[in-house]
């Protein structure tokens, strides 16, 4: 039977699309929902696609449950999975971590639950292809896709998750982190560079290792910070913030570090302090003048990113032990130079407080320094919809312009068209959208936003063109 409603595309597979994707199936049972993803794998995206068991998650097994309603979901379904035998959970101290592996396979088994739900006619349908295009057409958009095939869609959800950086190190050693094919054939003698020092180098660190290469790793960032350590925390109220920590970031860090201070004094660690500020923190944020939130991104983001996105403990272990044998260096250094030779590659990197600059020698270099912008992108589709003017960056070019409400604003501040975004895309209006426990009840909030709003419209009958 065909459906009489056209979709609601959902586009990106990772955590947020997934999520979306799962709670409109259940909102609106008349109506399918096309879930599109380019990549061979839905419901992972590039977090939950390793099979390296020493890529853990970076938050608790006891908070990374998919539903907001239902926080024990995740440790209620780890502990009726069959691990196989193999170590894909670590118990610690500061509590326990699963690999982001198994958290895909959690993802995959709720979207193939969703997917075996009976139905008169499919409400959850996935795309395994890119989508290229978003062009507005009668109630709604032609969607067009990488295969050449076009769908009208009731209305679009943009959940492309962390956008790649534009480019990367000007060297044909240069690999992505995430492909492991040219790592396959490393010698030990030689070391590998990466750029950057945060939680996608350690990852890198650990998939090496796991793999068998023995050489030397080298790692560079601008100020050479790794993440913190995940320790065992105690409950700790959020801080009330006088009025002008809400607009002024030099104030806001004087009475973070107050409050750090005040939680010392009573036995209670840091960490606390910054974890009770997470129901805060997107207020903090929106309420920071424009230039007080630039003057973050340049001056505090490496330091709360250390501080907020922390290392598991056994993640923490395989660092302190490279480093402690030499197999880790970590440098304070950017690079300013690079030259493909025979074999290798010669980069000359600019260390903090040197007088010339260091040249070093070698065989890949891993960029790991982080996610893109919006302004920025390479993005095919994000690019075309800049073009058209359907969507804009947000006011610091970090992610997408928005409302209140998630809809896309177009480059006239309008929001009438029925596109909407979640997850990292949020990242310039939120700051703290990036996390299974901020992502997840956007979705469900979204959905419900999408659902009224389709309800309102009344949508048209389905057709697809070729």
């Amino acid at each position: 039977m065909r459906n009489a409603l056209p979709p609601i595309a959902v586009i990106g597979a990772g955590f947020s699309g997934t999520m979306a994707a799962l709670h409109l199936s259940r909102l609106m049972p008349a109506r399918p929902v096309l879930l599109c993803e380019k990549s061979g794998a839905f419901a992972r995206g590039l977090a939950y696609a390793t099979g390296c068991t020493d890529h853990l998650l970076n938050v608790r097994a006891t908070n990374m449950s998919a539903f907001p309603d239902r926080p024990d979901h995740f440790s209620l379904w780890l502990e009726s999975c069959p691990l196989d035998g193999i170590a894909w959970t670590r118990s610690t101290p500061a509590g326990l971590f699963a690999a982001r592996g198994l958290y895909g396979r959690y993802l995959t088994e709720l979207l193939l639950a969703a997917l075996a739900e009976p139905s008169s006619a499919p409400h959850l349908m996935l795309e395994n292809d890119e989508v290229v295009d978003l062009a507005p057409a009668e109630e709604g958009f032609c969607l067009t896709l990488a295969a050449g095939r076009r769908r009208h869609v009731a209305g679009a959800i943009l959940a492309c998750g962390n956008l790649r950086a534009p480019g990367s190190p000007g060297s044909r050693y240069a690999v992505d982190p995430w492909d492991g094919a040219p790592l396959d054939d490393l010698r030990p003698d030689l070391p590998l560079l990466i750029i950057g020092t945060g939680l996608t180098m350690v990852d890198a660190v650990a998939a090496l290792r796991q793999r068998g290469f023995g050489g030397p790793i080298l790692a560079a960032s601008r100020r050479g910070l790794l993440p913190q350590v995940h320790a065992p925390t105690a409950p700790w109220p959020a801080p009330d913030m006088p009025a002008a920590a809400r607009q002024s970031l030099v104030a806001l860090l004087r009475c973070v570090r107050e409050e750090v201070g005040r939680a010392a004094a009573a036995g209670t660690d840091w960490r606390s302090v910054i974890d009770s500020l997470r129901g805060a923190s997107i207020g903090l944020w929106r309420g920071l003048p424009l230039a007080e939130q630039s003057r973050f991104l340049r001056h505090l983001r490496a330091f709360w990113d250390v501080h907020r996105h922390r290392m598991a403990p056994p993640a923490a272990e395989i660092v302190a032990r490279e480093r402690a044998t030499g197999g880790l260096t970590v440098l304070r250094a950017r690079v300013i130079g690079i030259e493909d030779q025979a074999g290798y590659a010669r980069v000359a990197l600019r260390e903090r407080g040197a007088a010339a600059p260091r040249v070093v020698e070698v065989q890949r270099i891993i960029d790991a320094s982080g996610v893109g912008r919006v302004a920025d992108t390479d993005d095919l589709l994000l690019r075309r919809l800049l073009a058209r003017g359907l969507i804009r960056p947000d006011a610091l070019g970090l992610g997408l312009a928005v409302t209140d409400d998630l809809t896309v604003l177009d480059q006239r501040g309008d929001a009438s068209l029925p596109l909407w975004t979640l997850g990292p895309l949020l990242r310039g209006t939120l700051w703290e959208c990036t996390a299974v426990p901020d992502i997840r009840g956007q979705a469900a909030e979204l959905a419900r936003t999408v659902t009224a709003r389709l309800q309102e419209n009344a949508a048209g009958p389905a057709r697809e063109t070729a």
